[in-house]
């Protein structure tokens, strides 16, 4: 029988000495027992599993809106792809992969409506009211707004969750660790989280960009890591894509990404000579990291799908529509707060009217928020 005991020295066993013990964890702002038969952050893998917040994933953006097709990439499935990726890593380079986990599920809860249209909107729309990031929100998720337990609001995660999540930074993505030693860099379970988020979205997107048809082939000419892998599966261009050819490309493209950061990564950890967690975070660089061939690499790609996908005109008339219907639902949701859901009326005094707005606007997915713009601005809608 493998109770939390065992767990935990199987832990000890199988862990690197720069990885995270679940027993070693600083604790949880609110005092509990710890479960008989789960560590401390398997137990914290559980509770963002069964938020409110984790099953909206499934209805916000990604890049093509909920509606555009079944097959497409939403917020939920590219965080169980991210969470895919970030445990093969973290088993390779002996960290905890329950941590990496939970960070990783965890890392965009915060995300509002239509990807990142939406947080800039919201952004613009907040910058008077202290604002809005995903990440912030994330945080803020788990700390405050999920309340599933009589004895504190949030989830009452373990400190080094928290801090995974709050030292989440990508290219996209921007990190304030003010609470949370923010001298340190992120341990070395935050850190494959980052790089496995930044990862899957580039190869993922690069998928559901061939599959939509506005990436061709002709245009990945001059891309490198493209000309590796056609290469790699024997593609030529003078033969259709079809979808087996695509899958394998991808799966060639994630297995040539991962494998650099794993051998580069263990490359750097063992230049360094750490041998604790503090030692990891106290380096002036991060160790989890691409080679510099990759990253140059990776970098090309990344600059490709930014003007030929992110940029391309049927994403950017989505974010147009975006922009218009969160602005519209926040600017009449201040204007006549009486619109809003009555649960969310007594909260104005706790959080004030426009924190108010944000969260629920922050919180809906793509399907509710065009819902709900036709109940509140169509005649012929009933509210």
């Amino acid at each position: 029988m493998f109770d939390r005991k065992k767990l935990e020295d199987f832990e000890d066993k199988t862990l690197a000495p720069y990885g995270l013990r679940s027993r070693n964890s600083k604790g949880r702002l609110y005092p509990e027992d710890e479960a008989d038969y789960r560590t401390a952050f398997q137990r914290d893998r559980d509770r963002v599993l069964h938020t409110t917040a984790f099953r909206r994933l499934e209805y916000k953006t990604q890049v093509f809106i909920n509606h555009e097709g079944d097959y497409y990439r939403t917020r939920l499935t590219h965080t169980l792809e991210v969470t895919q990726i970030g445990r093969t890593i973290s088993r390779a380079l002996g960290g905890n992969e329950d941590l990496v986990e939970v960070i990783c599920m965890a890392h965009d809860l915060g995300h509002p409506p239509f990807g990142h249209s939406g947080e800039t909107i919201l952004a613009r729309l907040m910058k008077d009211h202290g604002g809005f990031e995903h990440n912030k929100q994330s945080l803020r998720i788990v700390t405050y707004l999920e309340r599933r337990y009589p004895e504190f609001p949030g989830l009452n995660l373990t400190w080094e969750v928290l801090e995974g999540i709050v030292k989440h930074e990508t290219e996209y993505d921007r990190t304030d660790a003010r609470d949370f030693n923010p001298d340190l860099r992120g341990h070395l379970e935050a850190q494959i989280t980052n790089v496995a988020d930044e990862l899957a979205y580039t190869a993922h997107d690069l998928d559901d960009g061939l599959r939509s048809g506005m990436i061709t082939p002709t245009m990945l000419e001059s891309i490198s890591l493209w000309g590796i892998i056609t290469e790699a599966v024997g593609w030529r261009r003078s033969q259709p894509l079809d979808d087996m050819t695509r899958h394998r490309l991808i799966r060639r493209l994630i297995g040539l990404e991962v494998t650099d950061l794993i051998d580069n990564s263990s490359q750097k950890i063992q230049q360094s000579g750490i041998q604790s967690v503090d030692e990891l975070q106290r380096l002036p660089y991060n160790v989890v990291a691409f080679s510099e061939e990759m990253h140059r690499r990776n970098r090309e790609l990344k600059d490709f799908l930014y003007k030929n996908l992110y940029r391309h005109y049927r994403v950017m008339r989505m974010a147009v529509k975006a922009e218009r219907i969160l602005t519209d639902l926040f600017n009449s949701y201040i204007e006549e707060p009486a619109t809003l859901p009555r649960h969310f009326q007594t909260l104005f005094e706790e959080r004030g009217l426009e924190r108010t707005v944000c969260d629920y606007i922050a919180g809906m997915t793509d399907r509710y928020a065009i819902e709900e713009h036709h109940k509140i601005f169509d005649p012929a809608t009933l509210p």
